[in-house]
């Protein structure tokens, strides 16, 4: 009888140990498949942003801002895009004779509320920007979206950076003073 006993003694210990271990090879499995679908998720949710980027809109300079008729603006291209959170941002890209003429128009563009716009340009430093856009290209699959003007920007000292802020517009300027082409980004602000 205590041989009986014994014999099932071992039995359900091998028991318990078979089912220890189907369970935990059922947890290991769980855990798997959940992290390759958060995986697939966030490759799914930066497929979506790439393509919003890359399906940007097109948008003529006038329909952002009003009112400018004499700035001559050659080789004008316009794209709208759409932060995840919704908020617009423009990129133009042109070529301007007059430096001076485009940032006072740009300055003198209507606002929302006076407290939160500036009355002048600001020149700034690029290298924060510069900073942004290669962060950026390290994103975005190649041939997508044409960066190329980010090497003119690393390579080139005599670029400048300009900021204008008009609320709800903010408009980043970025210009080759030798060649006349620039690179303008219009973010919208929204009212806090």
């Amino acid at each position: 009888m205590k041989i009986f006993y014994a014999l099932v003694l071992i039995m359900s210990l091998v028991s318990c140990d078979k089912i220890s271990e189907t369970v935990s090879e059922s947890m290991d499995t769980a855990k798997e498949k959940v992290q390759q679908k958060a995986s697939e998720a966030v490759q799914q949710t930066i497929h979506d942003q790439i393509n919003k980027l890359v399906n940007a809109e097109s948008i003529a300079f006038n329909e952002v801002f009003q009112g400018i008729q004499n700035l001559q603006l050659d080789n004008l291209v316009g794209k709208k895009m759409t932060f995840p959170n919704g908020t617009p941002l423009y990129i133009f890209r042109y070529k301007t004779t007059d430096k001076t003429m485009l940032l006072d128009a740009l300055v003198a563009q209507p606002t929302t509320d006076e407290s939160k716009s500036k009355k002048t340009f600001e020149k700034i430093d690029g290298s924060d920007i510069v900073e942004k856009l290669a962060f950026l290209e390290k994103f975005v699959p190649a041939n997508t979206i044409d960066l190329s003007f980010l090497d003119e920007m690393k390579k080139n000292p005599h670029i400048e950076y300009y900021k204008i802020v008009r609320f709800p517009n903010s408009s980043t300027v970025i210009m080759n003073p030798k060649s006349g082409m620039v690179y303008h980004f219009v973010e919208l602000k929204k009212e806090s």
